[in-house]
């Protein structure tokens, strides 16, 4: 059986519950009226109608409040106001408010049935959006069960019997035979951080990262990130600069999480740049947020792509060749630093580089240890220190 479109319409004038009533008739339509917002709300509630006609100009509850509290019980109903004392402010309050659409009267029989088919095509969209999201979310959720069950747990128990065996044999196998046997644990370890990797990628939980939440350098995060992917730089003859300037504020946050983010950026720079260049990250502060900057002069980003580099799993043209990661770091990058209250952009020409700049909120005043890398370098003209 077909299920029509229910439309509610809210009013205090007789006249115009029968009007719209009578337009919509044998329009496919289910229609139902309330002549105040009182009796509207509970309609609402009993009738969950698609679509929301609401006048402003109401005896007892006013149009605004109405809307408000449309949008409080269900937030994916269409609300548009039709009224008699349309003005251009009672217009922004009520998209304020909720409404998705304005129409002042007097209005005809096309316009009302033009604004009623816009409306109940916007509550398909609504809907939709949140059946697709719901849909990701499971997908997601049996995607990490598969990974968990079938993939990380047999994983773990090989290792373990592994690392039992090699304790056993090591008296007993040649010094080459001990060597395939680091290389299976190896292996089994870079399996294993993967499946973390693609389980951090999904996960849903990435917030309850705020437990772990104090007072953070930002100076201390990039040293650690630096430290982290130097041996990489070193075997692509690629150099890394820092620059840090001072002073520098701390940010409200987790540091493992925050080294995490910039070695996913600083290791993509690497990846992506010719032996040779020169990687640079730097931090400085602007007003009350900590902008840390990552920077390369390798093969760039397409800009059709860049507004889909934080997705999980993608990977862009560009970077398809052996040196192509997971498409994960970039993903589980954006959900750290959103985590942490802050933003991540990109700016990126092919064949020019790329510039990723993740944007914290400050918190106190930094009284703390300001350094580098590698102590010793020379003094930066901005204040800074640059190895």
């Amino acid at each position: 059986m077909e299920i029509k479109p229910r439309i509610l319409i809210i009013d205090d004038e007789e006249i115009v519950l029968d009007s719209c009533s009578r337009i919509l008739e044998g329009s496919g339509y289910a229609t139902r009226t309330a002549a105040d917002g009182s009796v509207g709300l509970r309609q609402v509630a009993e009738f969950q109608p698609d679509l929301v006609f609401v006048d402003l100009k109401m005896p007892g509850i006013s149009g605004f409040e109405v809307l408000e509290r449309i949008r409080a019980l269900d937030p994916s109903i269409v609300a548009i106001v039709i009224t008699g004392y349309a003005t251009l402010a009672s217009a922004v309050e009520a998209m304020q408010k909720g409404a998705y659409d304005f129409l002042p009267k007097p209005f005809t029989p096309d316009e009302f049935r033009l604004i009623t088919k816009r409306g109940i095509e916007k509550r398909e969209l609504v809907l939709e959006t949140i059946a697709l999201r719901r849909e990701k979310e499971l997908l997601q959720e049996n995607f990490a069960a598969i990974i968990s069950h079938e993939l990380k747990s047999p994983l773990s128990a090989v290792q373990q019997n592994l690392i039992r065996l090699m304790q056993e044999l090591s008296d007993r196998v040649n010094e080459a035979q001990m060597a395939r046997l680091e290389r299976m644990k190896s292996r089994i370890n870079d399996l294993l951080e993967m499946i973390h990797t693609w389980l951090r990628a999904i996960s849903s939980d990435i917030g309850s990262i705020k437990e772990n939440f104090g007072p953070t350098s930002v100076a201390d995060v990039i040293s650690k990130a630096v430290e982290n992917v130097l041996p990489y730089a070193v075997r692509k003859d690629i150099e890394v600069d820092t620059l840090v300037g001072e002073p520098l504020d701390l940010v409200h946050g987790d540091e493992g999480t925050l080294v995490e983010a910039v070695v996913n950026l600083l290791g993509n720079a690497i990846r992506y740049s010719r032996s040779g260049s020169r990687v640079r990250v730097s931090a400085e502060q602007q007003a009350d947020r900590i902008l840390v900057a990552v920077q390369d002069s390798g093969i760039g980003i397409d800009e059709a792509e860049l507004p889909y580099i934080f997705g999980s799993f993608y990977r862009g043209r560009a970077g398809a060749g052996d040196e192509a990661g997971a498409g994960l770091g970039l993903a589980i990058t954006r959900r750290i630093v959103e985590a942490h209250g802050g933003t991540i952009t990109v700016t990126s020409r092919l064949g020019e580089g790329s510039t990723f700049v993740i944007a914290l909120p400050a918190q106190g005043s930094d009284t703390g240890t300001h350094h580098t890398p590698e102590a010793g370098g020379p003094e930066n003209p901005q204040g800074g220190r640059v190895t």
